[in-house]
């Protein structure tokens, strides 16, 4: 492996990554007469072997992890949790459709594809033949560790936690294991988006119609989604979906979605991405398999000097003090989530108007880092998740330096780590629960570690 790859490798999704590190014979179900050499363990329907163990060590070191501290009895206790949360949503029903699969799959390939260059280079990294030999080869792993995410979600979904344990656990903290809370600030901005003519709304609008009818007549809605679609997650897969009400899509398209019978294919509909159709393949139930083209207008380059000119003359009147940016933005940002707020940002980690900058997003961390306090930027060009481009402006309306926490001025980060305690506790039950359930087996030479869960049900 080159430095340079290895480099470009680390910025792949984490998950994709977790995924394609595992051995894919992993996950070969125990009761089919596969080699059984270097099998160390059997829990429920999976079993382990020792060479996933060698591979975890590879994943670990190529995210920059050090690792010589770090046991083999630790990563195999690892690999039973992974694998008795994969058999568990077996029996619990949990689905994972190979269309579910698949899309994945395509979405976090063309992430690697534009990080190393060429779907080549991808193929020839993890040493497959072919794009089907990488495709066959890791389709059974990155279901069993969707099956394992789903599994653990499962678990701690109705898990909650009122004021008074949130109070119970803080004041259940040693005076000296008290955590400390990095600097933080809060951010506000001001955005102006170009106008998009109405002539390119109907031009875009037009064509989803022109393809609607093409499909309605006959054509396949798959091939007119790789052609035509402007949705980077779906357009190679057809435009595939499958959502329930709780996925996180924008309300719009759920509510087209949601609104469909199967078979039929929506009239195109804006939302902040463009315009889209829907087409409803099945609804199961509260779940619904769908394929949607998307479309964006495009906006002119005199629109965008236009908004460029806008930002300038907001800017200029915020400094010169005729107007606070907080009224600025409520009578003049085009971004209607932050304006009536002032343009005050939310942390989406912690919906909290702080942001940490240990944790802040590089590229916003770099916009205000350099301001100080009340200081407005210069206008800022960016691009949206639709592929639009719009100018906005930042500035930093306070600073908090690190401190020790406190309960009245802390009481999200705190009643955060209260939850995700409680949620440990329940799925430390669950694992109790589940291992006296479950068969489970282990080889003799992994007998002497010392598991934190009871894996030999001594």
């Amino acid at each position: 492996m080159t430095q340079s790859m290895t480099k470009s490798m680390k910025f792949i999704n984490k998950e994709f990554l977790l995924s394609l590190f595992l051995v894919a014979t992993s996950i070969t179900f125990a009761q089919k007469k596969e080699k059984v050499d270097g099998v160390i363990a059997v829990v429920g329907d999976y079993i382990v072997l020792d060479s996933d163990i060698d591979l975890e060590y590879i994943q670990l070191k190529a995210q920059g992890v050090d690792t010589k501290d770090i046991t083999r009895c630790e990563l195999f206790g690892k690999q039973l949790e992974d694998k008795l949360y994969a058999h568990q949503a077996i029996q619990d029903s949990i689905v994972v459709t190979d269309a579910e699969v698949n899309s994945y799959m395509n979405e976090q390939l063309d992430a690697m594809i534009e990080q190393v260059g060429s779907l080549d280079k991808v193929i020839k990294f993890y040493k497959k033949k072919s794009e089907e030999d990488f495709r066959s080869y890791f389709f059974d792993i990155i279901k069993m560790n969707k099956l394992t995410s789903q599994m653990q979600k499962k678990i701690v979904d109705e898990v909650t936690i009122t004021p008074e344990e949130v109070r119970n656990f803080f004041k259940g903290i040693p005076a000296d294991e008290i955590p400390t809370f990095g600097a933080e600030m809060e951010v506000a901005q001001i955005v102006v988006k170009p106008v998009i003519t109405e002539e390119e709304k109907k031009r875009v609008i037009d064509k989803l119609n022109e393809i609607r009818q093409d499909v309605l007549t006959g054509s396949s809605f798959f091939s007119k989604a790789v052609l035509f679609s402007e949705d980077p997650g779906s357009s190679s897969n057809g435009g595939f979906y499958k959502m329930n009400r709780k996925t996180a899509f924008v309300k719009e398209f759920k509510d087209v979605a949601f609104s469909l019978a199967e078979g039929e294919i929506s009239a195109p509909f804006e939302t902040e991405f463009g315009y889209h159709i829907i087409m409803v393949e099945k609804i199961k139930g509260q779940e619904v398999e769908l394929r949607h083209i998307l479309i964006s207008p495009k906006v002119s380059s005199q629109a965008i000097k236009d908004a460029k000119a806008k930002i300038e003359a907001i800017r200029t009147k915020i400094v010169n003090k005729e107007i606070t940016f907080a009224d600025a933005a409520k009578s003049s940002s085009d971004e209607k989530e932050t304006r009536n707020n002032g343009g005050v940002l939310l942390n989406p980690r912690t919906m909290e108007p702080r942001f940490e900058l240990t944790k802040m997003d590089p590229t916003l961390y770099a916009q205000v880092s350099e301001l100080k306090d009340g200081e407005v930027s210069l206008p800022i060009l960016e691009e949206e998740r639709g592929g639009g481009k719009f100018y906005k402006i930042v500035t930093v309306n306070d600073r908090f330096e690190e401190h020790q926490a406190d309960f009245s001025k802390d009481y999200i980060k705190i009643k955060e780590l209260a939850l995700r305690d409680k949620q440990i506790k329940e799925i430390a039950k669950w694992t109790e629960e589940k291992i006296k359930e479950t068969y489970i087996k282990i080889n003799d030479e992994y007998k002497d570690c010392e598991f934190t869960n009871n894996w030999l049900k001594k």
